[in-house]
Parts: structure tokens; sequence; C-alpha cells
């Protein structure tokens, strides 16, 4: 909204400067009499259109500059003696573009063909005509033009240069604390869920060999040590991510469900509509998405079954992940650190996302992605 604020801005700044332009040209052209040619209306008609091709000096600098080098050469062949202003203005914003050599080259054309104009214009002096020229366009007003679009596109790329080093240092600073973070858990938290996993097996396997009946407590320590080793090894991968190596992305969600399988759920995948390659931002939603649904349907559901669907849209990408676990619209879940996260991913890509109870039982999450806007 704040781009197209500022563009609807700059476009009707550039048709200000461009009227305003056409104007005094014109009220200078007129302010002289009718010219000696004849040419008085076509004269009239490349003072105006000199000055509101202006008005597209941001769009087409280039065909902008030959537009009002035209003109200038033209209303001066009329019998205008008028001074090149909109000329001055597309050397201006051709040379901000970049465009320094296209620009030289116009106004050395141009500048050749100012006394030719004022020749034909009636003027059989020579050095009448170049005279005359040389009011029309100073070469001290196109050298100053021209450094003044040079010294603001020089600006622009410092300024550019030092927002791209902020961006850097700042991203480079985020990956150093992601690492230290990964470090810090893997260090106060693996030895310790290492210890409670491998102590949980062996008491089990020491029971079993002596016959004994399990404890329902001991089991589930267990499982629990397993899907927490699961879990911190899966955070610890999303923390050293970079972008040297591949991310997790929609590629990867039939891992999820195939995972979910030995788990010991129905879960089934279906993907409708035809694949597209979509952003790296919205495929690592879609497989962050998937994974923190499973993982809640396998930690808190106790459901038998679970389908992932994916539609995949012109412009939409959308997720279905739906169980028939025990929850009921009448006892909506406390939203946890999971479905907080999943809502912030969707939100910050512009879509929209619902986590609730099915009427007929079960959960559900579904999300929208735009695919457009996230590129």
């Amino acid at each position: 909204m704040g781009a197209e604020r500022s563009g609807r801005r700059a476009e009707v700044i550039d048709w200000a400067i461009a009227v305003s332009v056409a104007a005094a040209l014109l009220v200078t052209g007129l302010s002289g009499g009718p010219p000696a040619t004849g040419l008085g209306l076509l004269g009239q008609a490349l003072l105006a259109g000199g000055g509101l091709a202006l008005a597209a000096r941001r769009r087409a600098p280039i065909a902008v500059l030959a537009v009002t080098g035209v003109c200038a050469v033209g209303y001066q062949a009329a019998g205008f003696d008028v001074p090149a202003v909109a000329y001055l203005f597309a050397v201006y914003a051709a040379v901000r573009a970049g465009h320094r050599v296209s620009t030289v080259a116009a106004s050395v054309l141009v500048l050749a063909a100012l006394p030719l104009a004022a020749m034909a214009a009636g003027l059989h002096d020579t050095g009448e005509a170049f005279a005359q020229a040389r009011g029309a366009l100073e070469l001290a007003w196109l050298v100053a033009a021209g450094a003044a679009g040079e010294a603001l596109r020089q600006a622009e790329r410092r300024a550019e240069e030092a927002e791209r080093t902020r961006e850097e240092t700042a991203r480079r600073r985020a990956d150093e604390e992601r690492l230290r973070i990964a470090r810090e858990l893997h260090d106060s938290l693996t030895h310790q869920i290492s210890i409670i996993k491998v102590q949980a097996e062996v008491a089990v396997h020491v029971a079993r060999r002596r016959g004994e009946q399990v404890p329902e407590a001991l089991l589930a320590i267990q499982e629990a040590g397993r899907e927490a080793t699961r879990e911190l090894r899966a955070t610890l991968e999303a923390l050293r991510e970079d972008d040297t190596s591949p991310p997790r992305g929609l590629d990867h969600v039939a891992e999820l469900v195939d995972h979910a399988r030995t788990s010991g759920l129905d879960a089934t995948l279906t993907i409708e509509g035809q694949r597209r390659p979509v952003p790296a931002a919205v495929s690592r939603t879609v497989y962050r998405i998937v994974q923190e649904s499973l993982t809640n349907v396998a930690r808190h559901a106790a459901a038998r079954s679970v389908s992932v669907r994916i539609d995949c849209r012109a412009d939409v990408l959308a997720i279905r992940v739906d169980d028939d676990g025990t929850a009921t619209p009448d006892a909506a879940p406390v939203p946890g650190v999971g479905l907080t996260g999943m809502r912030e991913r969707v939100t910050a890509l512009g879509g929209r996302l619902l986590a609730e109870p099915r009427g007929e039982g079960g959960f559900t999450v579904q999300a929208e992605l735009p695919v457009s806007r996230a590129s």
C-alpha cells in the first residue's frame, strides 16, 4: 500500500512538472509574436509536446530524451527562439537512470542540429544561427543537468548499498544468534533427554526379559523420550538451516505423512490441481503447517486417521489437515506455541488460517497462502 501511494505521488509530481514546463514554453514562445515561417501552429504543438513528454521521464527516459530533443529542434526550425528547457529535464532524468552514453550521443546530435534548425527558420548568417542555437541550449546548462542527474544517481546507489549492508549485517547476526541457540539447546537438553530415553528403554528391556508386565507409565516415558528426541533433532536442524542447505518444503510433505503412518495413524495425502513452482517462503510454510498439525494429532488428538489435502490453485495454495480425534466444538483447545507459530507464518505471507474443532468431531487446520503476494 505504501509503495502504491508513493508511486501515485511520483506520477502526480511528474505530471505537474510536465504541465508547468509545457505552459512556460508556450508562454515564452507566444510572447515573441508569430514566427516568420508561418508554422506557428506546428511550433506551438512542438512546444507543448516537448513539455508534456516529461510526464513519462521515469518510465521511459530514453524515449523522452529523443522526443524532447526532436521537439526542441522542431520548434527552432518553426521560428520559435525558445530555450530547450524540456530537453534539459530529459537529460537529467536519463543520466539519473544510468543512460550516460545515450545521453551524450543524443546531446551531440541536438547541439549539431540546432544551428541547422535556426538557418531553416530564416537566419542565413551562420554566426547568428550558431548564436541562436547557443542561446537555446547552453553547453553549461547541459553539463549542469547531466551532473545533477549523475550526482543523484550516485547518492541513490550509496543509499541502496548502505541498506544492503545493513540487511546483510542483520542477517549475519541473526544467523549467529540462531546457531548459538542451537548449541545451547544441544548442550543443555540432548544429554538429559538421551539419558531418560536410554534408561527407559533399558528398564523396559529388563522387565520383558524377566517376563514381568511393563508399567504403562514406563512405556509412556519411553515413547515420550523418543518423541522428544525427534522433535529436538528437528528443532536443531531448523535452527541450523541456512541459505546454503536445501530447506524442507512442499516436496517433503509426503515424508511427513509417511512418518505419521509409521506411528500408527491412517494418514493420507491428496494433492489437487496442477503443481507449479511456488516461492520458497510458501513452500516452507506448507511444510511447517503440515508438520505441526501431524505432531498435534499424534500427541493430543487420540485420532485413528488423518487426511492432508493440498489444493494448488492459480494464485492460492490451500492446505487442509483433518483428523477424527476427540476434539469437539464444545471444548475448543487453548492455542499453544504450535498454533501461534502457524498463525504468525501464515499472516506474514498475507494468508488466512483456521484451526478449530470440527462439527462432526475431530480437529481441522485450514490455511490459504497467496502465491503471487508471497513472491
